[in-house]
């Protein structure tokens, strides 16, 4: 009979091991969720019909951060193998900077415990290859005003974003289109060509103006989103009409508007300006989504400086920085997937923006803010460059919120309204639409960029300090976010806590730490050892 049992054992232990070859079950009992993959990932991978091939570059003599990465880098790359086929492939980072994907390496300087200075040139890229095609996943995210561990932290976080992104745009067929009006006074292409550079990884761009004798409703049917960006003169009935059915069919809206008129080549020539309230005939139509971008302006200790002549010799200027107040630099909430783990956002001329219909279902979340020391200018007033020394007592404002997301099901603004003028339709007019995403920005200033002797500059960086800015990420973001339809946007909320050694009490306790990491288990060993001896000599004894 005990030998019938021992089959019986044997049998269920071999059965087991089978089903565990064919079903797979995992259990993740990390608080962080670290060892989960998203549903959106999960079909993302299980739409893969061929080997994904993934060479990670991240090698060599790396610091403690780095190796961290690293394994965490390695333990996402054995959780994408469980949903799809990983071919992992041995890289060498020196090598494929040669080819056409111009990687380039980063170079960290490390202090040792002697007080030589060590170097190291590390590469923290993977390469994806899908059917021949092949995409980058940057695995460092460097964002000014972090410190190393947090940065290291904030790019294990970003880790499954980054993959997913990079097998996103290899299984795409075709690639989804965007369009940026025109028509209003905007900037021209050369102020827009990084945020065109910075989309054109992901969609095809077009320009273009919805004016004409006659619109047709559906001419923007098209697109994923569209951009309006610092619009300078107001929008026609007929193009309101356009752009708010575009909305009630699902249609995507990033919205760069200013809330007042002022004028930066007066301001460079005479020393001052005067600001007016913008209108660009959308107050109502914006109103009724659930935003309004107010005819004001926002001043923030936290700001940028500009170069001002200090000299009372004109022959023999002084060029000082000083704050400029009127060149915010905003906060980015932790609260959204646009703007988690992003630095600063650099801009100028900033209106402030106030959520209004409490109860219209509409979700809200602001996305970038002043500081906890602000103030707002309205309109009519003055902008003067002598001001550089305010009233600091004046700047009682805390966290005004300057860009604003919107998400849910939007009321026209014509449900009850006729039909204007100039628009070519044969439906009538939808008064409420389907789910969709809209972004609102106080200021053109964040999408634009600057150039210097002909040289287009990037979004976000400023030319006097020389320092960059997250204004493309963020830009990136938000369009990513507007157009996501299978929710990877969201991955970029996935928290990783960061639980950092106390150096001073590793430090003091080396040894006591040492002495239990050595003995403890020899002891627990031994103290088994000796209770399974002691249990089996009673129990044969008898």
């Amino acid at each position: 009979m005990e030998r019938y049992k021992e089959i019986i054992v044997l049998a269920i232990c071999a059965a087991l091991v089978a089903l565990s070859y064919v079903f797979v079950v995992r259990w993740d009992l990390t608080d962080d969720k670290h060892y989960s993959l998203s549903a959106a990932s999960k079909s993302l991978l299980k739409q893969t019909d061929a080997p994904i091939e993934v060479t990670l570059l991240l090698d060599g003599d790396l610091n403690a951060g780095f190796r961290r990465l690293k394994k965490a880098t390695e333990e996402m790359i054995e959780e994408l193998d469980v949903y799809a086929d990983i071919v992992r492939v041995t890289g060498n980072g020196l090598q494929v900077t040669g080819d056409s994907l111009g990687l380039n390496p980063i170079v960290i300087h490390e202090r040792e415990q002697n007080g030589k200075t060590a170097q190291t040139t590390v590469y923290p890229y993977a390469i994806m290859e899908y059917k021949g095609r092949k995409a980058v996943v940057t695995l460092l995210k460097n964002t000014r005003g972090l410190s190393g561990e947090e940065n290291l932290n904030a790019s294990i976080e970003q880790l499954e974003f980054a993959f997913m992104e990079a097998l996103h745009l290899l299984q795409q067929t075709e690639t989804p289109r965007i369009a940026i009006l025109e028509g209003h006074g905007e900037p021209d292409e050369a102020h827009t060509y990084d945020l065109m550079a910075a989309l054109s990884k992901y969609f095809q761009i077009d320009r273009g103006a919805l004016t004409g004798e006659g619109i047709n409703s559906h001419v923007l049917d098209g697109y994923k989103a569209i951009i309006i960006a610092s619009p300078q003169t107001a929008f026609s009935d007929a193009e309101r009409f356009v752009i708010d059915q575009y909305i009630m069919r699902g249609g995507a809206v990033l919205w760069a508007l200013n809330g007042v008129r002022f004028s930066e080549q007066v301001l460079q020539s005479e020393g001052f300006t005067p600001i007016i309230a913008l209108d660009l005939g959308l107050t109502e139509m914006l109103f009724k989504y659930g935003i309004r971008v107010n005819p004001a302006l926002v001043q923030d200790v936290q700001c940028l400086p500009i170069p001002v002549n200090v000299s009372n010799d004109p022959q023999q200027p002084n060029l000082q920085p000083m704050p400029w107040t009127y060149a915010p630099l905003l906060l980015t909430s932790q609260g959204s997937p646009i703007t988690k783990s992003m630095g600063q956002v650099m801009s100028t001329f900033v209106s402030p923006i106030d959520a209004v219909g409490g109860e219209d279902g509409i979700e809200k979340r602001v996305l970038l803010a002043t500081s906890t020391a602000s103030r707002v200018t309205g309109t009519p007033g003055e902008v003067d460059l002598s001001d550089m020394n305010p009233d600091m007592s004046t700047f009682v404002y805390q966290y005004v919120p300057v860009a604003v997301s919107l998400e849910g099901c939007f009321a026209s603004a014509y449900a009850h309204r006729m039909m204007p003028e100039g628009v070519e339709t044969d439906e009538p007019i939808r008064k409420s639409g389907v789910k969709t995403r809209q972004v609102v920005i106080g200021s053109g200033s964040v999408l634009l960029n600057e150039t210097q002797k002909g040289q287009v500059l990037p979004m976000g960086y400023d030319r006097y300090s020389g320092m960059q800015f997250s204004n493309r990420d963020f830009v990136t973001n938000a369009v990513l976010w507007l157009t996501d339809s299978e929710g990877l946007i969201s991955l970029r909320e996935k928290s990783v806590a960061l639980r950092l050694l106390n150096d001073k009490r590793a430090h003091d306790e080396r040894t006591k730490v040492q002495l239990i990491s050595t003995i403890s288990p020899v002891a627990i060993l031994a103290l088994i050892g000796g209770i399974v001896w002691i249990v089996r000599k009673r129990k044969y004894e008898k």
